[in-house]
């Protein structure tokens, strides 16, 4: 299994593609798969059967997965796409900062 740079909940930018330089929030990661969802990005058109007597069907816009190398995580500090480091606490939690300032994630 991989790991990914990013986690659900981030604020990231997506690098290349299509959707280049939209900002968006990450729904769902997917480490097996090395591909994130992103509120916003990617959007598909998904054709649905209606599944109950009344239930209308028809088609519906959602977010696709996209790999996790096209986004990176956005530093509201610096304004761009940024990589992580890792930064120990006083009270030994580790935390994710902005490797160019340092600002914490």
């Amino acid at each position: 299994m991989k790991k990914l740079h990013v986690k659900t909940g981030d604020n990231v930018i997506v690098l290349s593609g299509d959707d280049k330089g939209v900002q968006g929030e990450v729904i769902t990661t997917s480490p097996q798969e090395g591909k994130v969802i992103v509120k916003g990005v990617h959007m598909i058109k998904k054709h649905v059967k209606p599944r109950r007597q009344g239930e209308a069907g028809g088609i519906i816009e959602a977010e696709g997965a996209i790999y996790a190398s096209k986004v990176a995580v956005y530093c509201s500090n610096c304004k761009k796409g940024v990589r992580t480091a890792h930064k120990l606490l006083d009270n030994g939690k580790k935390v994710r900062v902005c490797a160019k300032c340092g600002q914490q994630l």
